[in-house]
């Protein structure tokens, strides 16, 4: 069937809209959890960072490989394109850490809270997954982009599914350094939003948004790994009595996502 352009960006903007706001609903379930006790904290945090490690590999960097190949890249070719995007995004957010201001400073949490190392590894891990928001909007834009709307449809729902775990970890993170329910939710919520802006770049200049597609895959999925090893894994254990209960919640995070993206993605 054929579409006209205003269709076919009017379908792009609202398929990824429509997966972005996924993150959203993943965080409701913060708003009726009580503040939970270190022990469950480390195992949220755990299944936090097994969801991000599973959505690297299976939403990003697998994915980025089959389309550079799609592209024309041979095997190696392909390989060595989304190496390199993964170690640049994981020496981006090395430097982000770096750069990253006092968190008071910039309003993000009650006096005294950038004293917190863990505070501000819990937000580079919010940067990360929002980084990984954009080329996952970018991907259902793409799939518009190419006047098949069942394409992109499957996209889009197999995105959102991939979101809803990501929107309560993000969630879940932010209440274990201490942010209120609500707050927390919301700002989880709004890590999602960044994916229709890229979803309207991507089924508009859909030519270009391919040819870097390989790239923005690989850049998100180095700087999620990244933290979860450097920052949250290890925080994690560094709590009392928490190793346990972070390599349960990781491998049921990892368990959970790995089914998802390769039922729906």
């Amino acid at each position: 069937m054929n579409h006209t352009m205003d269709a076919i960006v009017a379908a792009g903007a609202l398929g990824s809209l429509c997966a972005g706001m996924a993150t959203g609903l993943g965080a409701i379930p913060v708003l009726f959890m009580r503040r939970p006790s270190d022990q469950q904290q480390n195992l949220l945090l755990g299944f936090a960072a097994g969801v991000m490690l599973a959505a690297s590999f299976f939403s990003l960097i697998l994915p980025a490989i089959e389309v550079a190949r799609q592209q024309g890249a041979s095997q190696a070719g392909a390989s060595i394109t989304v190496v390199a995007a993964v170690l640049l995004g994981a020496f981006v957010i090395a430097k982000l850490n770096d750069w990253v201001p006092p968190l008071d400073k910039l309003g993000l949490g009650p006096p005294g809270i950038a004293a917190s190392t863990s505070v501000r590894r819990i937000w580079l891990f919010v940067a990360a997954v929002t980084l990984h928001n954009f080329p996952e909007g970018m991907a259902v834009g793409v799939s518009f982009g190419g006047g098949d709307f069942d394409a992109g449809r499957v996209t889009a729902l197999g995105i959102g599914l991939q979101n809803i775990p990501e929107g309560l970890a993000v969630a879940v993170a932010l209440t274990s350094i201490g942010y209120a329910r609500m707050p927390a939710a919301l700002i989880a919520a709004g890590s999602g939003l960044v994916e229709p802006v890229a979803g309207l770049i991507g089924v508009s200049i859909v030519a270009v948004a391919q040819a870097f597609l390989p790239w923005g895959l690989g850049l998100a999925a180095g700087a999620m790994i990244y933290v979860v090893a450097s920052d949250i894994i290890p925080d994690a254990h560094a709590r009392i009595n928490g190793g346990g209960k972070v390599s349960t919640g990781l491998m049921i995070g990892l368990a959970a996502m790995m089914f998802l993206d390769t039922t729906f993605g």
